[in-house]
């Protein structure tokens, strides 16, 4: 016979439902060690790559690449500021030479730069620290693909680079064979006319005067070389008492009602006290008067007061000490018993006589 088949619902044995069992991670120590160094160096490079990249990043760095060629470089490159209207917006990424021209790459963010707009290369300190300045210009934005060109760029003049390569072209220059030569020309041109033989007599005097003034010209150039290296060192200081200056101009500049506000105060007080000097004169004038005399009676009787003075501390002091045992009171009486009785020697010598408090005397 066959067996009846176990109905859902009637008897029919239930199965446990399967627990989820997760599996732990497996320790670094019970791990390969080459693994793990592999792993360690890969990530160390991988952070050190984004570190570098970190203007290149949408997030954290970003902007939009741009390119110029201008006829020289005048000194910019690479991170100098790139500022729009005088706000830095972003910096120099690149400065390489382009045939005859110099190509500079910019990075510029959260800045409009239109298609017609220039960039010039302009002078950020006194020492010859550079930046580059956009003038936002054109009706549609400048494509990032499309250079700049010459004609839309300036470059400034350097006078610092001017005066180093002054004196290392000046250096150089032979002064005693260039005296030669001009002496040489002169005396090809002796038999010219007067006038062209003056100049040229003149042009061998000058040569002359700077030949015997080269040592002279060289120390002069090697200075000045100097001093343009000690202001190049000192450029940060520089920059740091012009933006101090500029710090406290501003606050100046904040606190000017305040100022202005503290000279009319004083202003008005000095009208008030001679207002009240001019209302108060009457009952003013007879005090001022009576203090007046009241003084030229002191100064009178300077002497006195100082005798009085000097003559009160010895006075108080003896009182002190009379008085300074309690209840009772320390006295000296001169003349209870008469000489006679007294042993011989026994003061006074002369019948009893106060002495001065503070000086030792006897009084009369």
């Amino acid at each position: 016979m066959t067996a009846p088949m176990p109905v859902a619902g009637q008897g029919a044995p239930r199965r446990k439902p399967a627990k989820l069992r997760l599996r732990r991670p497996k320790p670094v120590r019970d791990r390969n060690p080459i693994t793990v160094a592999i792993v360690g160096i890969v990530a160390i490079v991988v952070a050190s790559l984004v570190a570098l990249s970190a203007d290149d990043l949408p997030v954290i760095g970003g902007g939009t690449t741009y390119t110029a060629d201008f006829r020289e470089s005048a000194g910019l490159r690479e991170g100098n500021e790139v500022r729009v209207a005088g706000v830095k917006v972003g910096k120099i990424t690149k400065v390489r030479l382009n045939g005859a021209k110099v190509r500079v790459s910019f990075r510029v963010k959260d800045a409009w730069v239109g298609n017609t707009s220039t960039a010039a290369i302009a002078i950020k300190t006194l020492l010859g620290d550079k930046f580059l300045a956009v003038d936002p210009l054109g009706p549609e934005s400048q494509d990032p693909g499309t250079v700049i060109p010459v004609n839309r760029t300036t470059s400034p003049y350097d006078v610092t680079r001017a005066f180093e390569d002054l004196a290392s072209n000046a250096g150089q220059i032979d002064s005693a064979q260039l005296a030669s030569s001009l002496d040489a020309i002169s005396s090809t041109f002796s038999r010219t006319s007067p006038s062209v033989r003056k100049a040229l007599d003149g042009m061998s005097a000058l040569s002359k005067t700077i030949s015997s003034k080269d040592a002279e010209l060289n120390r002069l150039l090697a200075g000045s070389r100097k001093v343009t290296g000690t202001l190049a060192d000192q450029n940060e200081s520089f920059e740091a008492l012009l933006r101090d200056g500029n710090v406290l101009l501003a606050e100046l500049r904040r606190r000017r009602e305040a100022i202005h506000g503290l000279l009319v105060g004083t202003e008005d007080l000095g009208r008030q006290l001679s207002g009240f000097v001019q209302d108060n004169d009457r009952q003013l004038r007879p005090s001022l008067l009576a203090l007046e005399k009241v003084t030229d009676l002191l100064l009178k009787n300077q002497k006195n007061l100082d005798r009085v003075l000097k003559l009160a501390g010895p006075y108080t002091r003896v009182v002190g000490n009379t008085m300074g045992n309690g209840r009772w009171m320390d006295g000296y009486l001169c003349g209870l018993v008469l000489k006679k009785y007294l042993p011989p020697g026994t003061p006074p010598e002369k019948g009893c006589q106060a002495t001065v408090p503070g000086t030792g005397k006897r009084g009369q």
